[in-house]
């Protein structure tokens, strides 16, 4: 960073004399890398051979544009290029040193803004003012300038009005002498009486003459071949826009020794028009265009348009052969130099940039006087963008007048002046846009208009074209937001003319929700990211705004109806303070998809929360109910489990099939299988009845019939696709087949972990973690009992009580392959300990059955064909990875 003077503002805000308030300059580096290689290229473009100045049909490329919100530090940019361009030594360190003579270059910095009141006129004359510093008239430029003058301000010599303006100060009296000295020259050529400051309107006429007769008198300006031309026209402001071409002539033919390249800084371009007026904007980019061996360098809030062929009519030259460079916005600077791109997003500042500017902006004694707490919530607030830094610094300034210092909860605040800002450009009907998608985390042109309740696209169109909204062309909706103007806009105290009233938002939000509920897929499957996307954007919605909850009922069950728990925004904010039923909904679906993540007690208390508020409809009441019996039957809480899903099971819900599949589970989790499995049967696609079965064979050591069960349970679900179920029964199947053939095994957990890629199944991942072992189990080089120590930790973290009593299971079948008694006996105890409460008790049954040990404590289990033949099965596995352990591979 480096100091680029003081801040008067600043400094007349306080009496406190020891503090120094400076304009500090945050590094823009990579902006600079992008002028220096555009510049660069420019002097090599200019210095070849085949360079034309006077070609009026070649593409141009001599053109840089900046652009980007306001606030964001474009005019502080624009005024150090120049500062660096014109004196070295006021050139930041970190920017390098630039690859060009240093008295080559003529920079020429011009305020568009409407506060400056540059007209065109200034803007020709200052260029030709800067020109001065070569110090040798101009004479096909200054003639028809001169003439120019005389036909438009009669009365008022050009000197006189140099001195009064700004141009004077800027560039002395020396353009008015050259001027003089260029109609001197031509009278002396052409052989002419009299004073020459009175005979402007002769030279001309008798330029004119020599010209067309090509009389060797004049043959210095007879290479202009368009100067009689020029001179003949009507001298009006449109004539004066086709000069800029003498000076090109000019330029081009000036000695080698004295050729300079000016390069002209155009600042706050958004001023000069708008997207209707653009009488001011086709001057401009005639120069522009006509002096094609200057290097123009153009920051605004807007990108430039020039390469639209739509604008031709409305200005002189578009399209992209026109303006290569200029044809697509570039992104950041960092990806310009490579893309050959000419038009610069001018990001926002690094968190480290914004601590940076904040530490420096004011001192005391050398030292920050922003403290470092201070400056972090600024920093965050800030979104990087320099405005809101330099309004928060006003506020120190103001809070530092009363008797405490400012603290950093003084600075979680808004500014009004970033909404001015922000709207101060735009139409009333961009105005309206602007505010409705505030209220959306993304969107399109379609869904603008519609939330905006306008009839037509043209306003959400051309508000997608400003630096303050983002675009990622990846995403369903591809625009958003700045982030601090879209906090601005939602938050700060509006205090502009067609602010809108509370009654305003609430019918923008309610646009937006209807708007979205008319996008989101009724069905799950493929469109699964853009129901995700709506749900996100509607809950939001509807949670701030208190709406009904409409179409978000039967997205939450298109949601939950695939099993995959995609977090969803808002954020998880585990509140409990529910007043509406979209509070309700927000929180049902968060603790859903959170589950995956937290104990499975947090889930319940959560779920417990949303029940007991009884602010959802009959339907999602009955949803929080089930997955709260879920949640219970994963904490081992069997009593709970079946209370809740008899409950649901009896009030004919969409959940019924699914709440008497839980209660299948229960009964097989009580070692009741004949009832399971009957109650398996009735239940049909939904109520899963294929991996109920499948969860009833693979106790009894029927592992193929089981493996068999889920791979149909697995294309049944690919046939509804729905995706976490076909991943769950995957799971299930590899770990089947991991006790009975490992090879088989490994190729049906690869596809589980496919289909697992990208879902947020927590319980199923467990799963195919522990098939993973039972596939290794016998090994001695399998690390069996160090993943499982890890693995237990997994589960324990989960809070998933069943999947640790399936490890414990795998565990005693590793320990029985290798015919270690005293682990099996060990985990037989284990198991037997941590079922007591009755569920899950023929497990240690199972373990027995494994090492071919006596039943000490036989469960109460009914197995489906007896006891002995489970027995047999359960010990035929343990044999058979004997066998398979030691037959060579």
């Amino acid at each position: 960073m480096d100091v680029t003077g003081r801040d008067l503002r600043a400094l007349f805000s306080t009496n406190d004399h020891s503090v120094r308030a400076d304009e500090a300059f945050t590094n823009r580096s990579l902006q600079w890398e992008v002028v220096a290689a555009a510049l660069t290229a420019h002097l090599e473009h200019i210095s070849a051979p085949g360079f034309d100045a006077g070609d009026l049909e070649a593409a141009r490329d001599h053109v840089l544009v900046f652009h980007g919100v306001g606030g964001i530090g474009k005019t502080t940019l624009s005024r150090m290029l120049e500062a660096a361009l014109t004196d070295a030594g006021r050139r930041p360190s970190q920017w390098g040193e630039p690859g060009w003579p240093a008295d080559r270059i003529l920079p020429v910095r011009i305020d568009l803004a409407r506060s400056a009141g540059t007209d065109f006129e200034q803007i020709v004359l200052t260029i030709r003012a800067a020109l001065t510093r070569i110090r040798r008239p101009l004479p096909a430029f200054d003639l028809a300038l001169r003439r120019y003058w005389e036909a438009n301000h009669p009365g008022e010599p050009l000197e006189e009005y140099l001195r009064r303006s700004t141009l004077g100060s800027r560039f002395g009296q020396a353009l008015p002498q050259q001027m003089q000295s260029a109609l001197a020259d031509v009278a002396q050529a052409l052989m002419l009486p009299g004073t020459i400051g009175s005979a402007v309107g002769q030279i001309t006429g008798a330029l004119v003459g020599a010209l067309r007769e090509r009389r060797q008198t004049v043959r210095a300006l007879a290479g202009c071949a368009r100067l009689a031309d020029l001179l003949e026209a009507e001298p009006d402001l449109d004539a004066l826009s086709f000069y800029p071409h003498l000076l090109a002539w000019e330029l081009a033919r000036l000695p080698q020794g004295r050729r300079v390249v000016p390069v002209v800084l155009l600042d706050t371009v958004e001023d000069i028009g708008d997207r209707t007026r653009r009488d001011l904007e086709r001057l401009i980019q005639r120069t522009v265009w006509l002096l094609p061996n200057a290097f123009w360098v153009i920051t605004g809030r807007s990108r430039l348009q020039w390469a639209d062929p739509a604008l031709q009519g409305q200005l002189d030259y578009t399209g992209p052969a026109a303006w290569p460079g200029l044809a697509h916005t570039a992104a950041p600077a960092a990806r310009a130099q490579t893309s050959g791109a000419r038009q610069i997003l001018v990001g926002d500042f690094s968190p480290e940039d914004c601590d940076d500017y904040l530490a420096r902006r004011l001192t005391r004694h050398g030292q920050p006087l922003i403290s470092e707490a201070v400056r972090q919530v600024i920093t965050a607030r800030s979104h990087g963008l320099p405005l809101y830094l330099d309004l928060s610094v006003a506020r120190f300034l103001e809070l530092s007048r009363s008797s405490r210092a400012p603290r950093p909860g003084d600075f979680d605040h808004d500014f009004p002046a970033l909404i001015a800002r922000t709207l101060s450009d735009l139409t009333p009907d961009e105005r309206h846009v602007l505010r409705s998608v505030s209220l959306l985390d993304a969107f399109d042109v379609p869904l603008a208009t519609r939330a905006a309740g306008l009839a037509h696209e043209g306003p959400a169109l051309r508000l997608t074209e400003r630096p303050f909204v983002r675009e990622d062309p990846f995403g369903l909706w591809p625009f958003h937001l700045h982030g601090l103007i879209r906090s601005a806009l939602r938050t700060t105290d509006d205090t502009t003319d067609d602010r809108w009233s509370e009654r305003d938002w609430q019918q923008a939000a309610q646009r937006a929700f209807t708007t979205l509920g008319e996008q989101h897929p009724t069905t799950a499957g493929p469109d699964r990211r853009l129901l995700i996307a709506c749900l996100r954007q509607g809950l939001r919605l509807a949670r701030d705004h208190r709406l009904d909850l409409g179409w978000l009922t039967p997205a939450a069950w298109t949601y939950v109806s695939d099993s995959i728990w995609e977090p969803l925004a808002p954020p998880d904010t585990d509140s409990t303070a529910l007043d509406t039923a979209a509070d309700a909904l927000v929180e049902l679906l968060s603790a859903l998809a959170r589950r995956q993540h937290q104990h499975r007690s947090h889930t319940v208390t959560r779920l417990t929360t949303v029940i007991d508020s009884r602010l959802l409809p009959h339907d999602l009441q009955h949803m929080a109910l089930y997955y709260r019996a879920k949640a219970h039957r994963d904490l081992g809480d069997s009593p709970a489990s079946r209370q809740g899903m008899q409950a649901v099971a009896d009030g004919q819900s969409r959940l019924a099939a699914a709440a008497r599949r839980g209660l299948a589970h229960l009964a097989r989790i009580a070692g009741d299988f004949p009832t399971a499995l009957a109650t398996a049967r009735t239940l049909g696609w939904e109520g899963r009845h294929h991996r109920i079965q499948g969860d009833i064979w693979w106790p009894h050591g029927a592992m193929d019939r089981a493996a068999a069960a889920y791979a149909a349970a697995r294309d049944e679900a690919e046939h509804h696709a729905v995706t976490g179920e076909r991943a769950n029964s995957q799971a299930h199947r590899a770990f089947a087949l991991a006790f009975t053939d490992p090879t088989a095994a490994e190729n049906e957990l690869a596809l589980a972990e496919q289909l697992l890629a990208g879902l947020d199944l927590r319980a199923t991942t467990l799963i195919t973690h522990i098939a993973a072992l039972a596939r290794d189990a016998g090994r001695t080089d399998g690390g069996v009992d160090d993943r499982a120590q890890v693995l237990r930790a997994e589960i324990s973290a989960a809070g998933v009580t069943y999947t640790e009593l399936a490890l414990d299971l795998v565990l005693a079948f590793h320990h029985a392959v290798r015919d270690d008694q005293d682990q099996v006996a060990e985990a037989i105890a284990g198991l037997r300990e941590n079922t007591r409460g009755g569920d899950y008790a023929y497990y240690s049954d199972i373990a027995a059955f494994m090492a071919r040990l006596p039943l000490e404590e036989a469960s109460s289990a009914l197995w489906i064909d007896g006891a002995e033949p489970t027995r047999q099965r359960w010990r035929s596995l343990v044999t058979a990875r004997r066998d398979h352990l030691c037959t060579p591979r």
